[in-house]
């Protein structure tokens, strides 16, 4: 029987906010769409249900967090 390392664990809060898409890049959503929509444009709106993806620069720490899953 060979032992093993500890797993990896997965970033609980970091899993519920970005998803994996095909082609392995990282799904966002977009920030200031909770509250206060009465200050905010129509247009402005609808453009922060539209999501995003993770900038290049950020992708590598996005990466460690979910790799556990």
């Amino acid at each position: 029987m060979t032992m093993k390392g500890p797993k990896m664990k997965t970033n609980r809060a970091a899993a519920k906010r970005f998803k994996r898409t095909g082609t392995g890049r990282l799904k966002r959503n977009k920030a200031y769409h909770t509250h206060f929509f009465t200050a905010k444009s129509p247009k402005r709106l609808r453009n922060l249900r539209q999501s995003d993806m993770v900038a290049k620069a950020d992708e590598s720490r996005v990466k460690k967090m979910l790799a556990g899953s």
